[in-house]
């Protein structure tokens, strides 16, 4: 039984985020009453004509960029071209798209991803091409189906992978199609909303012989639309057509849907060829090509990417991989967390703010941090708080959910509560002496060799003080007294 090799291309769909429709100015949004954001254009209706959405062409464009993609096509210029063929939820009859290597808007880019030593792999980028979505059909309970078109005409750009593929197992599918959401959504050219179909992905799996020069037959999954089902849609493909070769079987080049449920595939039709299709020019809408400098000016208008901050987190900050990531992981809250930065703070004490209290307090409310009330200036005042001596950090907890559900800053929170911490050696020295005449026998217990009651000591020395001792104080002085 030889050893095999999967090879996975992967194309993902991603609806970008402009106001309006590719070609037409219907308003693009999710849900809503069927068939009302429709028109003549949308509709193909006779004598409608095309008009390209200048904004969609951009963020395209500037996604190609960032995925350090060569922009225009190989000869210079891009073109739209009609795919043909007839489905329910495409009004046209064809879908306007670009076909082949030649006229994309981007192509021969390519994407790093991290690797589990620590290292990045580098996935080629074949090209990058602007479309128009289609309509969704809708099964009813009575048995028929309706088609809701507010999606059709919606833009939307695909990604595709290089040839041969470079990634080669699910959790290098599932890691590039992470780093690819985040890129999208940094940029502001997608929501990354897998559950509402704004990102679905479409990977392409084929094993072969080690050492083979050629790719087996491969099968593509539809419309995956989480990070689960890629991973687990890749392995169990791997699996079921290394069991129908080790069979005798012949493997079909095929279109496959995925149950979530049962985590298996299944049969929908024969692939395609690119011939079945008959693409062509599309006559209502004229070649498109991009000077240098327009180029160079959205170049110029990129936001650094989360792969460049998380390099520079961890250098710069020296903050650890687990916290960049976690920090990374939205762009507002990357920004959140500079402008804390940017204010004074320092930054792994802010991060442990952000990615402890701050958050939790926001998941449990299901909220940003830009709608909470807490702002930059008040982690950044906390924080300058607790480093001074003025409160010390199990009071700044409180002063912190008091922040949340007011607003107020610290400083002000901790002058009326008068919450500011003991660091008086003279009157510590009191409070520790006194919880060592209360407790003799825990103090026998310690001379004895049982360090841990230590700590007992030293949360009734923090109850008698109401949290306010220093804690530093606290330690050393009874170390001091247990030691005479």
């Amino acid at each position: 039984m030889p050893n095999y090799v999967t090879s996975v291309g992967m194309e993902v769909h991603a609806e970008l985020s402009t106001k309006s429709k590719m070609f037409c100015r219907c308003q693009v949004a999710f849900g809503g009453e069927p068939n009302t954001r429709t028109c003549p254009v949308c509709l193909a209706l006779p004598g409608s004509l095309p008009v390209p959405n200048r904004e969609a062409i951009e963020m395209v464009i500037k996604t190609a960029l960032a995925l350090n993609c060569k922009i225009g096509g190989t000869k210079e210029e891009s073109i739209f071209h009609r795919k043909n063929y007839f489905y329910p939820d495409i009004p046209k009859g064809f879908q306007t798209t670009q076909y082949g290597e030649e006229n994309p808007f981007g192509y021969h880019g390519y994407l790093e991803i991290p690797t589990p030593d620590g290292g990045t792999k580098r996935i080629g980028i074949r090209r990058i091409h602007l479309e128009e979505d289609t309509g969704k059909l809708m099964h009813l309970p009575s048995g028929g189906s309706g088609i809701d078109y507010n999606r059709a005409g919606t833009p939307l750009m695909e990604i595709v992978t290089d040839f041969p593929p470079d990634i080669h197992n699910g959790e290098e599918a599932k890691e590039y199609l992470s780093q690819l959401r985040q890129i999208l959504m940094y940029l502001g050219v997608c929501d990354g909303k897998m559950e509402e179909g704004s990102l679905r992905c479409e990977p392409n799996i084929s094993i072969a012989p080690e050492g083979s020069k050629e790719l087996g037959v491969k099968s593509e999954l539809k419309n995956l639309n989480s990070f689960r089902s890629v991973q687990m849609g890749i392995a169990f493909e791997s699996r079921r057509q290394e069991a129908a070769l080790e069979n005798g079987e012949t493997l079909l080049q095929e279109t496959r849907g995925w149950n979530e449920q049962k985590e298996s595939s299944f049969a929908m039709r024969i692939k395609e060829a690119e011939n079945d299709y008959r693409y062509f020019p599309c006559p209502d809408l004229v070649p498109m090509s991009f000077t240098p400098e327009y180029i160079e000016e959205l170049r110029a208008n990129l936001p650094e990417l989360p792969l460049a901050k998380f390099q520079r987190y961890t250098q710069e900050y020296g903050l650890s991989a687990y916290d960049a990531n976690l920090l990374i992981s939205e762009r507002e809250w990357a920004y959140w967390f500079e402008e804390a930065i940017e204010k004074g703070g320092e930054p792994k004490a802010i991060c442990n703010w952000m990615n402890s209290d701050f958050a939790k307090m926001l998941n449990e409310e299901g909220i940003t941090s830009r709608q909470s009330k807490i702002t930059p200036d008040h982690l950044v005042e906390l924080v300058k708080l607790i480093e001074d001596g003025t409160i010390s950090g199990k009071i700044a907890k409180t002063i912190f959910a008091k922040a949340y559900e007011t607003g107020d800053m610290p400083k002000k929170l901790v002058e009326a509560s008068g919450a500011t911490q003991i660091s008086d050696t003279g009157a510590i020295k009191a409070q520790v002496q006194a919880v060592l005449d209360a407790n003799p026998d825990v103090v026998a217990k310690y001379k004895g060799g049982n360090m841990g009651v230590k700590g007992f000591l030293v949360g009734q020395i923090m109850k008698a003080t109401q949290g306010r001792a220093n804690p530093g104080i606290v330690q050393q002085l009874l170390d001091e007294l247990l030691s005479s």
